[in-house]
């Protein structure tokens, strides 16, 4: 992922995240949901063509797909008011690839991007549990968890790796990895108090939410 994709990438998580506080409605976000979403789909495709067979390069695009469609399909849900039920299980599919693509990272030397994949594993696994399986009482906490993880997961490194000071290291992934844990218990007991009713209709598209005929 480029770090100006990754920048934007924090950009939508944050936004999906105050959507799911219930600050704004879905219509809001469709906007920029179909236009990372359309980034994050050109940009691995053209990666695919001009790899020329590299294994590493199509790879590193596939990662970008899960991403892209994800955000696709919050885009149209958005725009429509279709159910989000599929999204839900999608994300389930999502969480289980960025698993995978943590330890692919691994294998590779990366560290801090082993953290932040199952990092996103976790958020995209409070997806499935929100859209796929309705757990309303999720959706402050999942929506907290994402607006963190737009700035911490995205926004700060992309900004580092364009700043030129971005460094990898066993050292700095365990801090990030432990500092993140304790944020998502923090969070946890931030966010219990009973979810109101605009953020219930989670990323905007669940059946309550689709406009009459």
């Amino acid at each position: 992922m480029s770090n100006v994709g990754l920048l934007y990438v924090g950009a939508i998580l944050i936004i999906n995240g105050i959507l799911l506080l219930g600050v704004i409605s879905p219509r809001a976000t469709v906007p920029l949901n179909l236009f990372v979403g359309t980034m994050q789909v050109v940009i691995p495709t053209v990666m695919m063509v001009t790899a020329h067979g590299d294994a590493a390069v199509i790879a590193d695009a596939g990662g970008l797909y899960l991403f892209g469609f994800t955000y696709l399909w919050v885009g149209i849900n958005g725009a429509t008011g279709w159910p989000a039920e599929g999204l839900g299980w999608f994300s389930l599919f999502v969480a289980f690839a960025a698993v995978g693509y943590a330890a692919y990272t691994w294998t590779t030397g990366g560290r801090i991007f082993v953290v932040i994949w199952l990092a996103w594993a976790a958020l995209w696994l409070l997806f499935f549990l929100v859209l796929g399986l309705g757990r309303a009482e999720l959706t402050r906490f999942t929506g907290a968890v994402a607006i963190a993880q737009g700035i911490l997961t995205a926004v700060i490194p992309a900004g580092f790796a364009l700043a030129g000071i971005w460094a990898d290291s066993a050292t700095a992934a365990l801090i990030g990895a432990v500092a993140g844990a304790c944020l998502a218990v923090v969070l946890w007991f931030v966010t219990r108090r009973p979810a109101p009713k605009a953020s219930s209709a989670s990323l905007g598209l669940l059946e309550s939410e689709r406009p009459s005929a």
